[in-house]
């Protein structure tokens, strides 16, 4: 999904950049002060600066008037004093404001991936990775350097040219009225330039978060790409967002000169009349000559600052557009949370229970029924139940209700008697425990992945822990990584086989030695004979473990104590395997489609003890990776 064919477009009700800036209060919190001396800084730099060309008046109209030569050296010197001054007053507005900009960044991207972890998965469902990742690096970035430069800036230069033109007036009301008229349409013109260039801002940074997706999916699926020979197509696809972007860029761009073009004229423009008018005055003995001398030089100092009135313009809408982007995802509602009230399971039995469990994905077109139509199913403490039925039927949404990765829209599902709701969400998934068919690992150490869910376990007990996990996950091979259970697997565990990471991904189940084990297909890829001495360790951990079991294979079926068959949003026979495949037809062509898909899974009917031995003793590495990944 494109972020720039959604609802990240600018709403033309959407709030003013001050407003919309003025939200980030929450995050400046205790660093308000360091902005605001940096602020003070900046001021007295600038107020140093515009009084320099009063001491140039008293010098042009005093010394340098009757011709004496000596007498300008204090002048001189005061002069420089007032630039060095005006130099240390900058220096400090940087030095004060570097720390808490970084802060500021800081919690708020704290605050965005704390506010990720917690939103639920449909959320992470309809969001690509990219935009997340542009909010949380560019645009954060963007803010910061507003708060610690543009914000500030943006204040000072007013003052400045406020202070300024107060100035001007002040030595001759007629060539200041002169050079106030003429800045006024400036003001005319960075209102038009708001509202097209917001839009452009906006459409840049969401194309930057698309082209970033795609940059992601293509690293991520490198190997299908090169597999069906389609990275030339992935370039194409490509190139056609980066010259999207590019182009908007160049839109911007455009609008940016458009508005530079004004800013450089205007004060031009203002400056030769006021010149014309001032030597007209001196003339005519109206003015003398170290007042107009004083005049253009305060007005050559003013010139930055209303030059700057485009840029600090334009970064303040960038920012702003950071800052939507920004609270798009911190405003997100969140529909998985917390009871007020938690319950806490002291020492869970492990009794799992559906009672009438309806669900139906939210972005579900309303012409569709429910997925789940009215789920009963009771699972025993310590027992086994395989959920088997056809592909599509709601078997692994199912299994996704039990930790709350989704939440029921209809009935409810209970733990021991209690409404998994009832939990707070750390508590429920202590003692539930998944394993997914698509194993996914992190970018760290074997020993790290396994014992992710046993977070305080430390020392021998942490290497038992482990090292049963592993021997139950068949997962040996690890120990045999350059690094033994301290290697680093890579991004997702891509340098491991698909049978490898999923054993890992297994281990990693066992290891949290919950009350309740949820496996989907866990199993799938691995060879027959590898499934096989998995299971006979499996056994030994579920005799005293409830599971919920979803199979695609009869192996798997054949572990079960007894079997549930899904059908139409609904559980529709409860029994042993046996009697399902007595009783029920349907269950009958359901385990019949299972045989067919194992027969023609590779390896089937094959079991070679010293190729599986072999394979699970040497880590997978460019080529080999690709060819025995097949074989498992």
């Amino acid at each position: 999904m494109s972020a720039t064919q959604h609802h990240h477009h600018q709403d033309p009700a959407a709030p003013n950049a001050v407003r919309a800036l003025w939200r980030l209060r929450v995050f400046i919190g205790r660093s308000a002060p360091a902005f605001v001396l940096s602020a003070v800084f900046a001021s007295a730099g600038q107020l140093i600066g515009l009084s320099i060309p009063q001491v140039l008046e008293s010098m042009v109209d005093g010394p340098l008037a009757d011709g004496e030569a000596a007498a300008v050296v204090p002048f001189a010197l005061l002069i420089f004093g007032l630039g060095v001054l005006e130099a240390l007053f900058y220096a400090l507005r940087r030095w004060v404001v570097v720390g808490p900009g970084t802060r500021v960044e800081s919690r708020m991207r704290n605050a965005l991936y704390a506010k990720l972890q917690d939103l639920p998965v449909s959320f992470h469902d309809k969001w690509p990775s990219g935009q997340l990742l542009s909010r949380a690096v560019s645009d954060l970035g963007l803010v910061r350097r507003w708060l610690s430069f543009g914000l500030v800036f943006t204040f000072v230069n007013l003052l400045t040219i406020v202070v300024g033109i107060g100035i001007l007036v002040s030595m001759n009301w007629m060539l200041g009225l002169v050079f106030l008229v003429c800045a006024m349409p400036l003001w005319i013109i960075g209102y038009r330039f708001e509202g097209r260039y917001s839009e452009m801002s906006r459409l840049s940074q969401d194309q930057a978060g698309d082209l970033a997706t795609a940059v992601e999916e293509s690293v991520h699926g490198i190997r299908v790409l090169k597999a069906f020979g389609r990275g030339k197509h992935a370039l194409s696809s490509f190139r056609k967002q980066a010259e999207s972007l590019r182009s908007t860029e160049i839109e911007k761009a455009r609008l940016d000169a458009n508005i530079w073009a004004w800013l450089l004229l205007v004060p031009a423009l203002s400056i030769s009349l006021c010149l014309g008018l001032g030597i007209w005055l001196t003339a005519n003995g109206e003015l003398s000559v170290g007042t107009l001398v004083a005049f253009f030089a305060t007005a050559t100092m003013l010139a930055w600052p209303i030059e700057s009135i485009g840029f600090l313009l334009a970064f303040a809408l960038d920012a702003r557009t950071a800052t939507d982007r920004f609270f798009e995802v911190i405003d997100s509602e969140n529909t998985v949370v917390d009871p007020e009230t938690p319950r806490v399971l002291g020492d869970p039995v492990g009794a799992l229970s559906f009672t009438d469990v309806r669900f139906r994905y939210q972005d579900s077109p309303e012409r569709f029924g429910d997925l789940l139509q009215g789920v009963d199913l009771d699972i025993r403490p310590g027992e086994t139940m395989a959920l088997v039925g056809l592909t599509g039927c709601g078997k692994t949404t199912m299994t996704a209700l039990t930790t709350r990765l989704y939440d029921v829209t209809g009935g409810s599902i209970t733990l021991d008697g209690v409404d998994v709701r009832a939990f707070s969400r750390e508590e429920l998934r202590r003692h539930i425990a998944m394993a997914f068919e698509d194993a996914t690992l992190f970018s760290d150490s074997v020993r790290a992945n396994v014992l992710l869910g046993r977070p305080g376990l430390e020392g021998d007990a942490a290497e038992q822990v482990l090292h049963e996990a592993l021997r139950i996950a068949q997962a040996g091979f690890a120990y045999d990584l350059p690094d033994g259970v301290e290697t680093k697997v890579g991004e997702e565990g891509m340098s491991l086989s698909g049978g490898q990471r999923q054993r890992l991904a297994l281990a990693r189940a066992v290891a949290a030695k919950p009350a309740v084990l949820v496996l989907d297909d866990p199993l799938s890829a691995l060879d027959v004979a590898t499934e096989a001495r998995v299971e006979a360790e499996l056994r030994a951990v579920l005799a005293s473990t409830t599971a919920l079991i979803v199979a695609h294979r009869p192996s798997t079926v054949m572990m079960a104590d007894r079997v549930a068959l899904l059908e139409d949003g609904r559980v529709t026979a409860v029994g042993t395997h046996s009697e399902l495949l007595r009783e029920s037809e349907h269950y009958r062509f359901v385990i019949s489609s299972l045989e067919d898909d194992a027969a023609n899974q590779p390896g089937f009917g094959e079991v070679d003890p010293d190729r599986s031995e072999a394979s699970d003793h040497h880590p997978r590495t460019s080529e080999t990776q690709i060819s025995e990944g097949a074989a498992s």
